[in-house]
């Protein structure tokens, strides 16, 4: 018999996220989901009334990431996983490609899930169990041509996972880093940000 856990889960309007929340509900866990709009938020709680709660949230709000983990633990139950699953790809030349760009990239890939560990850590360490899940990608242990940004965001995602799990190894917390392939996301759709293209030297 299935233990109910409670998940809470970023972006879980598609893609992995989606999928990862609809597998935990089909076990029968509780699925906390964080969205960006009404729309979604109707979406994902049709999923599985009663069991599937959507939450609007931007990752790069600090205050707001503390509020909610609050508000779960507090009206909703303990947060047995964590899914730091939200995030975009930027496709972009290194030269072409701006630095205000990269902090973004930073802010929603690394800052944002690092609120939300710190935010959910308190809570796990006390009652000496928890999951924490982050999504990297191929692109934190790989390099291509096109996606610094990209890769520098999975890279310090993968760094952060690995030193984590080693913190917290003695509190009965697990860390898990996923580091997915190529698969049929939205990632270089509506997930995707790309810099112009100006300079010929780098067309071929």
């Amino acid at each position: 018999m299935t233990t109910s856990r409670r998940f809470l889960i970023t972006g879980v309007s598609s893609g992995f996220g989606r999928a990862l929340a609809q597998q935990a509900l089909q076990a029968g866990h509780r699925v906390i989901g964080t969205v960006r709009s009404e729309t979604a938020r109707h979406d994902f709680e049709a999923l599985a009334p009663g069991k599937a709660f959507a939450r609007l949230l931007d990752v790069t709000d600090a205050d707001a990431i503390d509020a909610l983990v609050r508000h779960i633990e507090t009206d909703i139950g303990a947060i047995d996983v964590l899914v730091n699953n939200a995030g975009y790809g930027h496709e972009g030349v290194l030269e072409e490609s701006s630095l205000a760009d990269l902090r973004q990239q930073f802010e929603v890939n690394v800052f944002g899930p690092a609120a939300l560990i710190k935010a959910v850590l308190p809570h796990m360490r006390a009652r000496r169990r928890g999951h924490i899940l982050n999504i990297t990608s191929m692109g934190g242990f790989i390099t291509m041509p096109g996606i610094a940004w990209y890769c520098g965001s999975k890279f310090a995602l993968e760094g952060i996972s690995e030193v984590l799990a080693k913190e917290v190894d003695g509190f009965g917390i697990h860390v898990t880093a996923v580091a997915p392939g190529s698969f049929r996301t939205d990632w270089a759709g509506r997930s995707m940000v790309r810099s112009p293209r100006a300079i010929e030297d780098y067309d071929a």
